[in-house]
């Protein structure tokens, strides 16, 4: 498993220990809709679990991989170098400067 995969697996266990309700929900899920869906009850869950991360991120106002980071950072000052250092990433990714990029996104340079 690459490394992002391991910090997001890692984020994703951290932000389910802390929303007791959500697992009470997610170990109670009716595994009908799982096979509606064509999805065995464990792909389902995992289905919902990032759903509600994301719905968490969203309300944030973060992207799910800048609430991974957050989860997953040793201090702020590391959650902000490795944002910062992703959004740099983004943008060369996607051939925009930088500036405009930060402008576009609210980001402090």
């Amino acid at each position: 498993m690459a490394a992002t995969d391991q910090r997001h697996e890692h984020a994703l266990k951290l932000f389910l220990d802390a929303r007791p309700e959500l697992r009470e929900s997610l170990d109670h899920l009716n595994p009908l809709l799982a096979q509606a869906k064509g999805e065995t009850p464990a792909q389902y869950r995992e289905e919902r679990l990032h759903e509600a991360f994301e719905a968490e991120a969203e309300s944030q106002g973060l992207f799910a991989w800048e609430l991974t980071l957050q989860l997953t950072a040793a201090s702020s000052e590391e959650y902000q170098a490795q944002r910062l250092e992703v959004h740099r990433e983004v943008a060369e990714m996607a051939g925009m400067d930088w500036l405009e990029y930060c402008d576009l996104y609210g980001i402090e340079p």
